[in-house]
């Protein structure tokens, strides 16, 4: 934990820099909302697959919804009130969606439906359904550990807690290069094989992580001192994803994820429903 005292800082509302210009080029009126919180990775994760797979949609980023004060039109689109959600204009009366992972799906089935995107997939192919299975497995590991590992250490008070949470946190980024070493062995190069390979694209499990390892390495760093695993291959594949236009467009400048996430590093009662989950020793919502 770092040494500096809580200050008291606020989270953010507005985005900054890279995700500011790409919140005003999704401004205007279009089949699908997205609502969400400058600084939330379940929403940016969303917001990657967007970007990536080319689905046209207006950003609820410039009139920013605030998360945390539940507003009604937040509530309509997501009843407990979690971003990110989406709104469906395209029916009548207007449908929604919420839930990171289930939005995911479905943007990603609708890019392989439509014919407005670039033809892009986060997935291998479905005719390959062990490659599909692998990347499942590693999505599975990402949502079981390793997000859950990231907020225990970010919010773990007493030395012993820091150092076990520390521990914890890389054991499963360990384990999650496990599994993408094993991919790279036993699916080989394709679609949807991921910027673990030289000259892949962006895959699910590179879009589904890569918001927690980004905020590792300026978040935890910041406040608990981490240092990233380091290896030529895991360097060049996060290297690889933070530079990846798609994720770099939904990046802030670093002051506003420091200041969002102070309230998780001090543990501040009531910070959020994930940091309770986590405090309680819960699933996250």
């Amino acid at each position: 934990m770092s040494t500096k005292q809580d200050s008291g800082k606020h989270y953010h509302l507005l985005c900054t820099g890279d995700a500011l210009e790409t919140v005003k080029r999704h401004s205007e009126e279009e089949d699908i909302t997205l609502f969400g919180s400058c600084f939330c990775p379940f929403v940016q994760r969303v917001w990657v697959a967007f970007e990536y797979l080319g689905i046209p949609y207006k950003s609820n980023f410039v009139d920013e919804v605030d998360p945390y004060k539940k507003p009604k039109e937040l509530l309509e689109v997501s009843p407990k009130g979690l971003v990110p959600g989406l709104k469906l204009h395209r029916y009548d009366p207007p449908r929604a969606l919420n839930e990171s992972t289930v939005i995911m799906e479905y943007i990603e089935e609708s890019a392989c439906l439509a014919t407005i995107t670039t033809q892009r997939t986060l997935l291998p192919p479905a005719t390959d359904p062990y490659a599909r299975a692998l990347v499942r497995l590693q999505a599975d590991h990402v949502s079981r550990t390793v997000v859950p590992a990231f907020y225990r250490y970010l919010q773990a008070q007493d030395a012993d807690a820091q150092i076990a949470g520390g521990k914890e946190f890389h054991e499963s980024l360990d384990q999650l290069v496990g599994l993408l070493e094993r991919a790279e062995r036993e699916a080989g190069p394709g679609l949807g094989d991921g910027l673990w390979r030289e000259g892949g694209q962006l895959n699910w499990t590179d879009t589904l992580v890569g918001p927690w390892l980004f905020r590792a390495a300026n978040v935890l760093k910041h406040y608990c001192g981490f240092e990233m695993p380091s290896g030529p291959k895991f360097d060049a594949w996060v290297r690889r994803l933070f530079e990846h236009p798609a994720f770099k467009g939904t990046c802030s400048t670093e002051d506003l994820y420091l200041d969002s996430y102070e309230r998780y590093a001090y543990n501040r009662p009531n910070t959020s429903q994930v940091a309770n989950a986590i405090n309680s020793g819960r699933g996250l919502p």
